[in-house]
């Protein structure tokens, strides 16, 4: 029964690996705010730069190809480096998750990407304990995943069973994925909010230049350089001179900073004034 144990672990750390490889190479997490601050307070410089690097998308696709390569060892050699280096990495993870839950209640973990971007709670440090536990009970098993897959005992599939459902309900990121399932086709992720959201300026002219609202004051515009560009928000306002009617105006450009759904709104002012003439 103990090896029949063992063996399942190495099944388990094999498919979680893989699972997080996956997440993390194809699911993209919303970028993060201020990284050494919560709530305004200083974050220790030490939490910051861990910040950092799990900000970081080369780091996580470094980890990602990492935990892929562990993941796939773990199932075609039984070799004890191997199952030493499954542990070591689960043992920094959860140092990692639980440094991240006491110094940066405002972070996701990233374990598995874009999906684990809400905060660090005890569920996720004690998932990240038990496979640790699980890790260090592997070191004795003597079977490869592969070979634990090609005699399947019942004992080791219930065993396994119980342990992915156990895993499932310490997993805040199965609430994640369904709510991207749930979102309109095409639509991978959940939009920023657009008052968050890095907009480039070059976004925010090529957004302009497709909108019918510039087409329609294309030809009384006067200079191709603007009068004045800023941001208020969800809006990028950019500020043209125009003549309309043998009249010196200004035209101003609202462009939406929102990643989906952009709107261009344009109006007409006299520079005297500046009052909007139409909207």
């Amino acid at each position: 029964m103990v090896t029949t144990f063992q063996n399942s672990q190495v099944l388990l750390l094999a498919a979680v690996l893989l699972a997080a490889c996956l997440a993390k190479l194809t699911v993209r997490e919303q970028p993060a705010g201020e990284p050494d601050r919560v709530h305004g307070v200083p974050v220790p410089a030490g939490l910051a730069r861990l910040s950092a690097l799990r900000d970081s998308r080369t780091m996580m696709l470094g980890l990602g190809l990492g935990e892929g390569i562990l993941g796939l060892a773990l199932l075609v050699t039984s070799h004890l480096s191997v199952r030493l280096a499954t542990a070591l990495a689960f043992v920094a993870a959860t140092w990692v998750v639980s440094e991240l839950r006491v110094g940066r209640p405002d972070a996701g973990c990233g374990c598995f990407g874009g999906l684990s971007g809400k905060r660090v709670g005890r569920r996720s440090v004690l998932r990240a304990v038990l496979f640790t536990g699980a890790a260090v009970t592997s070191l004795g098993a003597p079977l490869a995943g592969l070979d634990v897959l090609r005699d399947v005992q019942v004992q080791v599939g219930l065993v396994l069973a119980a342990e992915l459902a156990l895993f499932a309900a310490l997993s805040p990121e199965l609430s994640a994925l369904l709510e991207r399932r749930r979102l309109p086709h095409g639509h991978g992720r959940p939009a920023m909010p657009c008052e968050r959201r890095r907009s480039p300026v070059q976004e925010t002219y090529v957004t302009m230049y497709q909108s019918s609202a510039w087409l329609r004051h294309e030809d009384v515009i006067a200079s191709a350089v603007p009068l004045d560009v800023w941001r208020e928000g969800c809006w990028r306002f950019v500020v043209y001179p125009a003549r309309v009617d043998e009249q010196d105006m200004e035209i101003v450009f609202a462009v939406s900073t929102a990643e989906r759904d952009r709107t261009v709104r344009s109006a007409l002012v006299t520079p005297e004034t500046a009052v909007p003439s139409a909207l």
